[in-house]
């Protein structure tokens, strides 16, 4: 048993079970994989996977268990691998964060850039996507950490924890009507065409499950996945804008008002997701201190090792 076939028993599944891809993907030949899965199965006695002629379909029962030790004995060696760059070079080396445009447009940016001041020689990418994406972006090891409002706390090998809370708030021209109520409402909110987020962006099944509570059917005029773009039409007279608080300000926003609505719509947490068990460098925890001041290196390491996975801000 060696590195290489766990490698391309990991790779054939990520590739959808195609060995053409799984060698393109590990710059080696197919029949090369083939042969290395074949000497596995024989070595540990099972077949690893369920096979039509010469082509494999499928992991078998003990197959997803193989895979389960594989996943586990990889992330250990890239652990390694991290520990010996982390004592090579403390203040250097490249981070990745996933994250969604809101997260990337309105509250990264001076994080980023004290990060950047700190650490001017580590090479830090952002990728974006929507939840699901950034997830998985961890999951395949394509990203170290991912930050998102929405579902990344229920997604299976990442954990997660809290950073800030937000609530949403609802953008009018200055003339508008609701800015004349004392109260805001549902129900007077419902009476416009609404400007909002996609679906699966910035706490909009929030937005849904309050109207559909009140028994309020809104009138969804355009969904977007950028404030900015809500924040256009929204100038333009087309409707009312329901977007995240971070996403407006004052001096930019100098065309619109806000009127604050977690009362209507719930308060939001943001949080940072990392790959169960995860290696981190030590500029990354300082990246997530400076995200979220309530976490230190103590904390983070607890919530790593599975004893504080739960508390909330």
């Amino acid at each position: 048993m060696n590195l290489h076939q766990l490698r391309f028993v990991r790779e054939a599944v990520r590739q959808n079970f195609n060995l053409t891809e799984a060698a393109k993907a590990l710059y080696t030949s197919q029949p090369g994989v083939s042969k290395a899965i074949i000497e596995l199965e024989e070595e540990l006695g099972v077949d690893i996977f369920t096979r039509h002629g010469k082509r494999i379909r499928g992991l078998t029962e003990p197959g997803r268990a193989v895979l389960k030790s594989v996943e586990s004995i990889m992330l250990e060696i890239e652990g390694l691998k991290q520990i010996g760059r982390e004592f090579a070079a403390q203040d250097s080396g490249s981070f990745t964060i996933a994250t969604t445009h809101t997260q990337a447009r309105y509250t990264l940016p001076k994080v980023v850039q004290a990060f950047m001041q700190k650490y001017p020689k580590v090479r830090l990418s952002l990728l974006q996507g929507n939840p699901r994406q950034i997830a998985e972006m961890v999951q395949r090891d394509q990203a170290d950490l991912a930050i998102a409002t929405e579902s990344i706390a229920s997604v299976d090998g990442l954990i997660t924890m809290p950073c800030y809370q937000w609530e949403h708030v609802v953008v009018v021209p200055p003339d508008h009507p609701l800015l004349k109520l004392k109260a805001l409402s549902l129900e007077e909110i419902g009476r416009y065409p609404l400007i909002t987020y996609d679906g699966a962006f910035a706490g909009r099944s929030k937005i849904d499950h309050a109207f559909t509570l009140r028994q309020i059917k809104p009138d969804i005029l355009l969904e977007a996945i950028d404030a900015d773009v809500i924040k256009t039409y929204v100038e333009l007279g087309m409707g009312v804008g329901i977007i995240a608080g971070m996403a407006f300000d004052v001096e930019r926003d100098r065309n619109l008002r806000a009127i604050p609505a977690g009362h209507l719509f719930g308060m939001n947490i943001s949080r940072i997701a990392l790959k169960q068990g995860a290696y981190l460098r030590s500029y990354i925890y300082t990246f997530i201190e400076l995200l979220a001041p309530t976490l230190n290196r103590k904390l983070i390491d607890q919530v790593l090792q599975g004893g504080k996975d739960n508390y909330e801000l």
